[in-house]
């Protein structure tokens, strides 16, 4: 099973170095920008965002089971003060496919331009995400149809969803202890649901490409926008499972 493991901020300042395993290091919240959907229009909300709102650093693990995974990052090393990391369950319910740097289930293999930026876009819980909620089958087929176009586009680069928070759990790390609190997690607006990294020549122009994409449901949508801290600022490299 493959789990998605958040290094997030807890009312203070997040971590801003590399994960103890290959994964994405973000830059700093400052520079975050949100996208809404509201009443079927779109505006931005740009940052700052309360740190303890945000993530900062991800990667997917491969664990045989969720005790597994939350094992696997307690044995990483506790560095300075408190870090805490969400470990989420990865795949979206009714059939929408994951895709990174080994390619979709199309056969369609992401291509990085080291010209480009770029991002992260996170989308946020609400009640019906949390719930597990399954999109019918044809919204499913246009994501994936979707997925696959941005893929040979050379625009998206990964994508997976998550399951509810019920399904998760928080590892906080400090100096010689390790504690875990089990899911689900009740501050719903701040719990991620999923993201896809693409990569593009602007901010404006990473935003334009997610405003199209054909999310589930005809409801709110929040958004969140982050350029990735690329591998010579921070050793981060592509998720891995």
């Amino acid at each position: 099973m493959a789990y998605m493991v958040m290094r997030r901020g807890d009312g203070a300042v997040p971590s801003s170095g590399p994960l103890p395993v290959p994964g994405i290091t973000l830059r700093d919240g400052a520079d975050a920008v949100r996208l809404l959907r509201r009443n079927g229009q779109w505006r931005v909300e740009p940052g700052p965002f309360p740190p303890s709102e945000l993530v900062d650093a991800f990667a997917l693990l491969d664990a045989a089971s969720l005790p597994d995974a939350i094992a696997q990052v307690r044995a990483w090393p506790a560095g300075d003060g408190d870090t805490v990391y969400e470990l989420r369950e990865a795949g979206c319910a009714g059939g929408c496919a994951g895709f990174d740097e080994r390619g979709t289930v199309g056969g369609n293999v992401p291509r990085r331009d080291p010209r480009l930026t770029r991002y992260v876009f996170f989308i946020r819980a609400d009640a019906s995400l949390e719930r597990d909620f399954v999109p019918p089958p044809e919204i499913i087929a246009a994501m994936n149809r979707h997925n696959e176009q941005g893929v040979r586009d050379g625009v998206l680069l990964a994508g997976e969803g998550l399951k509810s928070s019920a399904r998760g759990a928080r590892v906080r790390l400090a100096a010689g202890a390790s504690t875990v609190v089990d899911g689900p997690f009740t501050e719903v607006k701040e719990l991620i649901a999923g993201y896809w990294m693409l990569q593009a020549g602007s901010p404006e122009a990473a935003l334009a490409c997610m405003r199209h994409y054909p999310y589930p449901g005809e409801g709110d949508v929040t958004l969140e926008m982050r350029q990735v801290r690329e591998p010579a600022a921070a050793q981060g490299g592509p998720p891995v499972r």
